[in-house]
């Protein structure tokens, strides 16, 4: 724990190990949501999936990454929040000395950022790392970026919402644009454009394509299958990390929670998955009411919500993946006109895809052509750790 020189901010440490003050971590964006930047907005977190997240007995991540959590507290009073990670898998499939920061949370005082910042860019230059990208909650494969724009909507299910000030705060900081990410909206009221419709079924049966509902039933198999596309699918995407089965199992595992059986895909093509496709439900009206807390009630509200009084009405597109070979021959096509067909069945109004990066050219004039429109922008920040000269450390 220590006091930075040049202002008043304190910045605490906060042991993995030590419940009290990781609850307290956990616990600043209540902070900035509901007194600085009061809001309807912002959907808070389960208390006890965050519990969980930020443990190593109970989270796969930290088998191959190490992680340290910062509060910053002013006045008296937990401001601030960040955390900085080595992931070797970036390290090994990168081939580069790059860590992350995430977690990021803080009022709009350049203060207290440019503390916790700081105390992340040390932590990692300490580590033998060279560039410092995020924010990152842990790796592009999970919360990643800062909201640019669209603050008067609500976010994506496990897409990031902040303050306006986080961008112009990080940028005084010394950090600059690394990528643009697109989130995109869809309505199903909308009709799909005809020629894709009819481009999609030609290449169907041309190609012998056949689209199926991973199964429920066959749960750790359908994982199986659907790992090895996504980690051929996506390999060569800035900023990919390969998941490993452990933790890949770990992530549908919470995802299935949020997943309608009707809507994992998988496209198979002779019988081989070469594409698949993963739309959760749209919970955050149900998170929102919940307000982080399952107990002692809230347990039986998101079951009633979820299952008896089924007031979900959207999703999002978060994941799909097409095998290297398959690409540019329509799959993307049919996998979307299948999803529109189920949501529509389901009564959904529409949802969300992405996010997508910027550049991703090919993946992004597909996702235009089929009706769907840019609504939000978001930001992950590089910045080199060249040490400070002598007389300037904190």
């Amino acid at each position: 724990m220590g006091r930075s020189p040049m202002s008043e901010v304190e910045i605490v440490d906060v042991p993995l190990t030590n419940r009290k003050l990781v609850d307290r971590f956990i616990r600043v964006p209540w902070h900035i949501h509901r007194e600085l930047y009061p809001n309807d907005h912002w959907v808070p977190p389960l208390l006890m999936d965050r519990r969980d997240y930020l443990s190593p007995r109970k989270n796969p991540f930290f088998d191959h990454a190490s992680v340290s959590l910062w509060i910053a507290r002013k006045h008296g009073r937990d401001v601030g929040r960040i955390a900085a990670i080595e992931d070797r898998d970036w390290r090994a499939f990168h081939g580069d000395k790059t860590g992350y920061f995430g977690m990021f949370e803080a009022p709009d005082d350049p203060a207290v950022a440019g503390a916790l910042l700081e105390r992340a860019r040390a932590w990692l230059r300490r580590r033998g790392l060279e560039q410092m990208i995020g924010p990152m909650d842990f790796s592009t494969n999970y919360v990643c970026g800062v909201l640019l724009d669209a603050f008067e909507r609500d976010p994506g299910i496990n897409m990031p919402y902040n303050p306006p000030w986080y961008d112009k705060l990080l940028q005084g900081q010394g950090l600059t644009k690394a990528k643009d990410l697109i989130q995109w909206s869809i309505e199903l009221s909308d009709p799909i454009p005809p020629r894709v419709v009819r481009i999609a079924k030609k290449i169907r049966t041309r190609e012998n394509v056949t689209v199926r509902a991973m199964s429920f039933d066959d749960w750790d198999r359908e994982v199986d299958r659907a790992l090895e596309v996504y980690n051929d699918a996506w390999e060569e995407n800035w900023g990919f990390v390969p998941v490993g089965e452990k933790e890949f199992r770990h992530i549908a595992k919470d995802l299935k929670l949020v997943l309608h059986p009707s809507l994992p895909l998988i496209a198979e093509v002779d019988g081989k998955p070469v594409a698949f496709a993963l739309i959760i439900k749209n919970v955050n009206p149900v998170l929102k009411k919940l307000d982080g807390k399952l107990f002692p009630f809230g347990i039986l509200r998101l079951l009633w919500d979820l299952e008896l009084n089924d007031t979900v009405d959207s999703g999002r597109l978060i994941l799909m993946g097409i095998r290297e070979g398959f690409r540019r021959r329509g799959l993307d096509s049919i996998l979307f006109l299948e999803m529109a067909e189920r949501c529509r069945a389901l009564g959904w109004w529409g949802g969300e895809i992405g996010w997508t990066l910027e550049d991703n050219d090919l993946v992004n004039r597909a996702i235009s052509n089929f009706g769907s429109k840019p609504v939000a922008h978001y930001r992950i920040y590089q910045d080199a750790l060249v040490e400070p000269a002598e007389g300037a450390k904190g």
